[in-house]
């Protein structure tokens, strides 16, 4: 598969088969992950598959909460997302369903591995996450070479500590993401829907359009 095809169906997956998702593919996408870029080549984080049913739903009973009332506002209207309503309908679907996906995988980061460097700004910091996401992103890549299909969730992070505690995560690792894994049941997006070029790139000055 051609990265640039790959980039482009690697859409979130809400429906999946009950077909499990065998060692020699993980293991595959877990050898093409790790080549995520990190800084200083530190190589923080860390994956926790999860298969066993009742640990997965021990999970999916952490997770419905959050997910319940973020649902709640975007249906009432006071939390705005760019979602049609068939989509936020299917995410609602996997929220309850959460249990029956063939895998989580929940992405751990060491905390001495990240070098955030926007923390006193006064505002949200997210550089942290440069040492993770990269290789997050490369695990759907390489999973979705292979006919796999994921959904990237980090709503259970707002659970951290019984996550932690339920998976025996160190106290010096943090939960950064938690990955739906599976086989789609209904195959995958021909065509995703993103802004165009257009609207997103700038040239020199956030006010000057590159593409016209």
């Amino acid at each position: 598969m051609e990265l640039s095809e790959a980039m482009r169906t690697t859409g979130t997956c809400r429906y999946f088969s009950d077909k499990p998702v065998e060692d020699d593919v993980f293991y595959q996408a877990f050898d093409d992950a790790r080549f995520g870029p990190q800084g200083g080549n530190r190589q923080p984080v860390r994956w926790v598959v999860v298969r066993d049913d009742a640990t997965k739903k021990a999970l999916a009973d952490l997770y419905l909460p959050y997910w319940e009332g973020y649902y709640a506002a975007v249906v009432e209207g006071s939390k705005k997302v760019g979602a049609i309503p068939k989509t936020v309908e299917s995410a609602n679907y996997f929220a309850h369903h959460l249990a029956e996906v063939p895998a989580l995988v929940v992405v751990c980061a060491e905390s001495e591995g990240l070098h955030p460097t926007d923390h006193e700004l006064g505002r949200l910091s997210v550089v942290g996450g440069a040492s993770i996401y990269p290789s997050v992103q490369n695990l759907t890549l390489a999973l979705r070479q292979q006919g796999v299909a994921t959904a990237l969730t980090t709503l259970l992070c707002a659970a951290e500590n019984d996550v932690k505690e339920l998976l025996g995560i160190p106290d010096d690792y943090i939960t950064a993401a938690h990955i739906a894994v599976g086989y789609p049941r209904d195959g995958f997006p021909r065509k995703l829907t993103r802004s165009p070029v257009e609207e997103i790139a700038f040239l020199d000055r956030f006010d000057n359009r590159m593409f016209a």
